[in-house]
């Protein structure tokens, strides 16, 4: 009877922390829900002075986010004339496997950021990678194995080469590929790669597409070079546009928050707006509920916490927005970096602008309400940290280095 009860408290046991496990992997861009929140996460009583660093590795260039899925931690990064994916195991940095194809380099202003930009998405034990050259790849999660792969022999990418990161769907991959004017959203199988259906139109822009249902109907929201749409996701029809033209030398870098069937964004230098999405017969509708000029941002998507947006602006200040009306809350006056990540973590929110710093503070509708912050890197950080229960990843310029908040 003993053994019997022991054997059952230690599947318990072994189920929980399994659970607990799956439940913070961040499988694709902005996270599971493209929202940017973190689950599971029970910040600390006491944070402490500094965190512990486990190890560092180096991994290669690249702006892409690493994704963590379950024991192993997958990133896309260039090593030499080569864009690598590697799997690695999460708890030691263990490299368990690895692809390696040789890809041309990035020139003009763009060589600044000679790596991946698009982070990998993965589902249903496979990988989909999407490199600076515009070359989509699909692996095998277990062993690297190569499924399929898109070349790009026409070298078809943006100005700045390729920023979109896939989404999957229900065994679907979705993309925006092309180049200025001539963009294509394409829809593959994931086990084949073949083509379930293809819009062409706008050029991509330097944002990922995010998932929306309205009616029951799934919607593939893409931002374009000059708009904010959405596509049938059964058949890639167009179901409505609204005109999102850069101004002052910007550029649609910022990916939408969606909330229900409402829709906020901002990155072409006119402020925030929301819009609301609704269907009227057959027809879908939007309608603006507000824009501000206060508060815009260059390239990060704000985080959507019990009716406020916070983000970092193109001023480099960190804010706190109403999203019912878009009144301005409150802007800090600390100048940090425009480029920036910012995730929700419930209690806190933890922010990662370029200089190398987490920032960890609390959502609070007063004013600016900062925790604690600690420098992590000495060299820019452009990826989300990928946070998991008080583990913490940090992938700067060449290495992915692993915290501990103890």
């Amino acid at each position: 009877m003993k053994k019997k009860i022991l054997f059952m408290v230690s599947f318990i046991m072994m189920v929980f922390f399994s659970t607990d496990l799956y439940s913070q992997d961040w499988t694709q861009f902005r996270g599971p829900g493209r929202d940017s929140k973190v689950t599971g996460f029970k910040a600390p009583d006491s944070w402490p002075a500094e965190l512990t660093q486990q190890w560092k590795i180096k991994v290669g260039t690249g702006d892409a986010t690493p994704v963590l899925v379950g024991k192993n931690i997958y990133l896309n990064t260039r090593q030499g004339g080569n864009e690598v994916i590697l799997c690695l195991n999460a708890s030691t940095g263990k490299e368990l496997w690895r692809d390696s194809i040789p890809v041309p380099s990035a020139t003009g202003p763009a060589a600044s950021h000679p790596g991946p930009r698009s982070t990998p998405a993965v589902a249903k034990g496979k990988i989909v990678t999407f490199g600076l050259s515009g070359i989509l790849s699909c692996l095998s999660t277990s062993d690297g194995k190569l499924l399929w792969r898109k070349e790009n022999p026409t070298n078809a990418i943006p100005q700045f080469y390729t920023g979109m990161s896939p989404l999957i769907i229900d065994g679907i991959c979705i993309v925006h590929v092309g180049t200025k004017d001539k963009g294509e959203v394409l829809a593959l199988d994931l086990n084949t790669g073949n083509e379930k259906w293809k819009w062409s139109g706008d050029g991509p822009a330097y944002a990922s597409p995010s998932l929306m249902t309205i009616d029951g109907q799934k919607c593939i929201v893409v931002q374009t070079e000059k708009n904010l749409m959405a596509l049938n996701f059964s058949d890639g029809k167009l179901l409505w546009q609204t005109a999102t033209q850069p101004m002052q030398r910007f550029y649609n870098c910022v990916s939408p928050y969606i909330k229900g069937n409402r829709i906020y964004y901002t990155g072409q230098g006119t402020g925030t707006k929301a819009i609301e999405v609704s269907k009227q017969g057959n027809n879908y509708i939007t309608k603006e509920l507000w824009s501000s000029t206060e508060v815009g941002a260059k390239w990060n998507t704000p985080v959507l916490i019990g009716g406020y947006l916070y983000g970092f602006t193109d001023q480099r200040r960190i804010y706190c927005l109403n999203a019912a009306d878009g009144q301005t809350v409150w802007i800090d006056n600390t100048t940090n970096s425009d480029f920036a990540t910012i995730v929700d973590c419930g209690s806190v929110i933890i922010g990662s602008p370029s200089t190398g710093y987490l920032i960890v503070m609390k959502p609070d509708l007063k004013a600016y309400s900062e925790v604690i912050k600690y420098k992590v890197s000495e060299t820019p950080v452009y990826a989300f940290p990928v946070i998991a229960r008080n583990i913490i990843y940090v992938k700067d310029a060449e290495s992915l280095i692993k915290y501990i908040i103890e």
